[in-house]
């Protein structure tokens, strides 16, 4: 765990100087700037863009490539965040630790601030200094956009909304919102990487499978910490799931079997990778590898 924790500061860091390198926004309002920057530089695991660096070094990829891919993503998921936050969805004051973006700049701002991201992320996957062009990297700029749209994220969150307010409470519900709203995103994320490396159909499916399982093993840990968790450690106000009966894995099974899913969607994703490791030679791809395998029991145990 300890390589892992040293990789994971070490992508952190390449994410975090890249995404000030592309937030200096000339021609943009000062506050509609300031609001911008308030939640994508707020911190966060930074799971996506390094889930996307993670598989582009397994694979032999362009690392840079997959720092702008996953950057874009990070944007877009910082946008779905401030507009999940506000009254007329979650109502959630707290995110990271810090007021939400809408308790400091007003609902309006927050949602011009989560409407510039999302469109801006686009703008820098194509923007003149992009030194990328080809088929890979359209097909993971659209991966991207499918994954987040309509037919993904925005999905699953539609969904979502949808179930609370009219009290649905069944199981595949509740598999096709967080398929959507939370697996999407990294399963985009994942794919990046490896669209970096020119990866074939074979090894996009595995690592879509991967990808599908991590994402689903997020929410029910995310569903788990909803109810036990430390809300000084989640930077955010907890227990609004249970209160509002809304659908998340522990309403609909209970805490132990939602513990006992956790662990099952685990082997599920280990499974998916394992085909890759037999096959790495060189250091830079052993260590991808090590970390996507590492990233799901970090996915499984964390406590924020």
């Amino acid at each position: 765990m300890g390589d892992f924790k040293a990789r994971l500061s070490e992508y952190g860091a390449e994410v975090e100087a890249e995404l000030a390198r592309a937030m200096e926004l000339p021609g943009v309002p000062a506050l509609l700037q300031k609001a911008m920057r308030y939640s994508l530089e707020a911190g966060g695991k930074r799971i996506r863009p390094c889930l996307a660096l993670g598989c582009s070094d397994m694979l032999g990829g362009d690392h840079a490539m997959a720092l702008r891919l996953g950057c874009a993503l990070e944007m877009i998921h910082t946008y779905s965040l401030i507009h999940d936050d506000l009254p007329c969805i979650d109502n959630d004051d707290m995110r990271r630790g810090r007021p939400s973006n809408h308790r400091v700049f007003g609902e309006g701002q927050a949602v011009f601030a989560g409407d510039a991201l999302l469109t801006y992320a686009f703008e820098y996957l194509l923007s003149g200094d992009a030194p990328f062009s080809g088929q890979y990297y359209r097909r993971a700029c659209f991966e991207i956009a499918k994954r987040a749209g309509a037919s993904g994220m925005v999905a699953g969150q539609s969904l979502d909304l949808e179930a609370e307010q009219n009290r649905i409470l069944d199981e595949e519900r509740l598999g096709e919102i967080h398929f959507h709203k939370t697996a999407d995103m990294l399963i985009a994320a994942v794919l990046s990487g490896a669209y970096s490396a020119g990866a074939g159909e074979e090894a996009i499916k595995r690592l879509e499978s991967y990808a599908s399982a991590i994402g689903l093993l997020f929410q029910i840990t995310d569903d788990i910490l909803d109810h036990e968790g430390d809300e000084a450690l989640m930077g955010k106000t907890l227990g609004k799931d249970l209160e509002s009966n809304k659908l998340t894995y522990v309403t609909l099974y209970g805490i132990d079997r939602a513990k006992e899913l956790a662990e099952q969607t685990a082997e599920k994703a280990s499974e998916a990778l394992s085909l890759f490791g037999r096959d790495l030679t060189g250091e830079r791809e052993q260590a991808g590898f090590g970390f996507l395998c590492e990233m799901i029991r970090f996915i499984k145990d964390r406590k924020n």
